[in-house]
């Protein structure tokens, strides 16, 4: 006659069975994973934007420090490029402004002209704060400055949107002055 077990015999080879060790891994690592995969999504495409809002701040400069002189509707062509280059990203966010600043004889910087995009220019006459070192008495400088409000397509991991900021200073390379009529 075969002994009677009551239940002790079932526990144990349940205890020793490691059938669907793997599904009870996977389950625990794979919300991980997938949390870990959107966050390098959003956060690359974040460093794309970054990067390109540099670009177009710096280029936005340059075009405008080539010439000797600048109308509204190169102001305008400027900024047109400057849409191309953060293409595919919505450019409804993206703000630009360029300035031409002199300073005086006694070294006080005021705005020359001002145009923007999407974000009104510079008072014209205004006093303005450049950093150390950028100009000095009876030179001028164009400031390009650029803001783009990045939002995340999806939202798993940057649950809100991201402003990103970037403000380039050039000289004038052909004439001491960028004019604009």
């Amino acid at each position: 006659m075969a002994p009677v077990t009551h239940g002790g015999g079932i526990l144990r080879r349940l205890g020793r069975d490691i059938r669907g060790v793997a599904a009870v891994e996977f389950a625990f690592i794979a919300p991980v994973l997938i949390v870990m995969y959107f966050a390098i999504a959003e956060f690359t495409q974040a460093m794309i934007v970054k990067r390109r809002v540099s670009h177009v701040a710096s280029t936005i400069g340059d075009l405008t420090a080539r010439t000797t002189q600048v109308a509204t509707s190169d102001t305008t062509d400027i900024f047109t490029v400057a849409q191309a280059i953060m293409t595919p990203f919505p450019t409804g966010a993206l703000k630009m402004r360029i300035t031409s600043i002199t300073a005086n004889a006694s070294n006080v910087a005021k705005v020359d002209w001002s145009d923007g995009s999407n974000w009104s220019g510079a008072a014209v006459g205004s006093t303005v704060t450049v950093p150390a070192g950028v100009i000095t008495a009876n030179q001028s400088v164009i400031r390009a400055e650029v803001q783009y409000v990045y939002t995340p397509p999806l939202h798993m991991v940057m649950s809100s949107s991201v402003t990103f900021n970037q403000t380039y200073y050039l000289r004038p390379r052909i004439s001491d002055k960028v004019l604009h009529n």
